[in-house]
């Protein structure tokens, strides 16, 4: 691994060490300092391949989401739209883990979002990690519509909605519940889908 490392250029170095830092800690801050350092590579080769910290971060959560995300899926006519945009969603819910897993993801997500004082910092980071995930689920809507599955509507408005789902299925796979969590999961997943698939022109 540290020799894969040695034949990385140094703009890899710096996407890798941060990965490794945000899978550490999802809320990791990824400070110019730190991801140069677990890199091994000068503040000034990290700055002049990602001139802001922003910069660094969308690049980082874009190569996350490229590993978490199969974008072949929804272009696979084969299944229908609707099982499509079902799969893509329940991957970008994977990583949540369930019990354990996702109360661990929470806290850390209190922790780095929710308790301290929305400085500037923790809010680009927090809506870095927003506006990337938007633009995937537009992304699929915007395939799904192009090829005729979904009405042209309000793209952003049903990727809004979609992303609230989903937030209250990771939530749910913290908390304690009766019966089978993936199997109401699945269940609100296809509803959801249902309504956006049949949402017309809104």
């Amino acid at each position: 691994m540290a020799e894969e490392n040695e034949q990385l250029g140094s703009r890899d170095k710096v996407l890798l060490a941060a990965m490794q830092m945000i899978g550490e800690n999802p809320g990791a801050k990824l400070s110019v300092r730190a991801v140069a350092a677990r890199a091994g590579v000068s503040t000034g080769s990290l700055r002049f391949h990602f001139p802001t910290q922003r910069a660094l971060q969308d690049q980082v959560l874009t190569r996350l989401y490229d590993v978490i995300v199969d974008e072949n899926r929804i272009h696979d006519r084969t299944v229908p739209a609707r099982e499509r945009l079902v799969d893509c969603l329940r991957q970008v819910l994977a990583p949540a883990g369930v019990g354990a897993g996702a109360r661990e993801a929470h806290r850390v997500i209190h922790e780095q979002f929710i308790a301290p004082e929305p400085t500037e910092q923790v809010q680009q980071a927090y809506l870095t990690l927003e506006r990337e995930g938007r633009r995937r689920v537009e992304y699929w809507l915007t395939v799904l519509t192009s090829e005729g599955a979904l009405t042209p509507g309000d793209t952003s408005r049903r990727a809004q909605f979609l992303l609230t789902v989903l937030n209250g299925l990771a939530l749910e796979r913290a908390l304690p519940a009766e019966g089978s969590i993936l199997q109401a999961e699945n269940d609100t997943l296809y509803m959801a889908v249902d309504a956006v698939l049949n949402s017309g022109t809104s």
